[in-house]
């Protein structure tokens, strides 16, 4: 085994690494009091996520719990649900805005029918699988959309909602409270028609062969980190309050969204 990597891509904007770096740097201190040896000082930034979300020597991650109950089952074991302060989360559940042009007329998701949805990519539960769990009983079972975009990230989506590029996108409501906050040139010409339904938020993980001992100590280093006194500040700046102790199957709302929307004949977001 090579070097323990860790990884953190979820809410990594450009404008936050410094924070998340420092973020890092409190979490990897409350895993070495718990005695887990070969820390990394440094998060592994790569533009491939799945490739650190793969790799054998990682140590700790986030991820999006819809990959986590998918395609990365047999790759990660949730470990920590973070609780968030921002509209649209509430304990350790979240929501995505649905965003519109301000200007625009529309007034509820029946208005979008026929219209251009952008997404981040399709294995998003905030972007994809929440807002196909949301139009699943409008659709009857046909496509309601003219176009499906998608965008590669929901900073992209907000940007294609704000040129008239897209009508309509899911917005995990994290990311969408960190715009407001920090880049809120976009946001303010664009509105909320709706919220999604609630579902966990994104998890933090270790690699589905963590041993039982490796597990309890992440999770234990991560609570302790989320409860931290001098780690206030720099979780206020990343919208976190703290967390709650997880494991993957408190994710099965993901799958439950996905089963909903094909019962009812949508199984693709169209």
């Amino acid at each position: 085994m090579g070097h323990l990597i860790a990884s953190l891509p979820q809410y990594d904007l450009p404008f936050l690494q410094a924070d998340t770096d420092a973020w890092w740097q409190g979490i990897a201190r409350h895993l070495r009091d718990q005695g887990l040896p070969d820390v990394p000082d440094h998060l592994t930034r790569i533009e491939d996520n799945e490739r650190n979300w793969r790799n054998p020597n990682l140590l700790v991650t986030q991820t999006c719990g819809y990959p986590l109950m998918t395609e990365l089952q047999q790759d990660l074991r949730a470990v920590a649900t973070p609780v968030f302060n921002c509209e649209g989360c509430a304990g350790g559940t979240y929501s995505s805005a649905v965003i519109v042009h301000a200007h625009s007329d529309y007034q509820d998701l029946t208005d979008l029918r026929g219209h251009r949805v952008a997404i981040n990519n399709w294995n998003s539960h905030s972007g994809m699988n929440a807002l196909r769990h949301s139009i699943a009983p409008l659709a009857e079972g046909k496509a309601f959309f003219s176009q499906v975009l998608v965008s590669g990230g929901h900073v992209l989506s907000i940007q294609a909602v704000a040129a008239g590029r897209a009508d309509v996108a899911a917005i995990d409501s994290v990311t969408w409270a960190l715009m407001r906050r920090y880049h809120p040139e976009a946001s303010k010409i664009l509105r909320i028609l709706t919220w999604t339904a609630p579902a966990p938020s994104l998890p933090y993980a270790v690699r589905i062969e963590a041993d039982e001992h490796t597990f309890q100590k992440v999770q234990t280093a991560l609570i302790a980190a989320g409860a931290d006194p001098d780690l206030a500040a720099v979780r206020d700046r990343l919208q976190l309050k703290g967390f709650i102790p997880c494991d993957t199957p408190d994710y099965q709302t993901m799958l439950d969204f996905r089963s909903q929307a094909e019962a009812l004949g949508y199984p693709v977001l169209a």
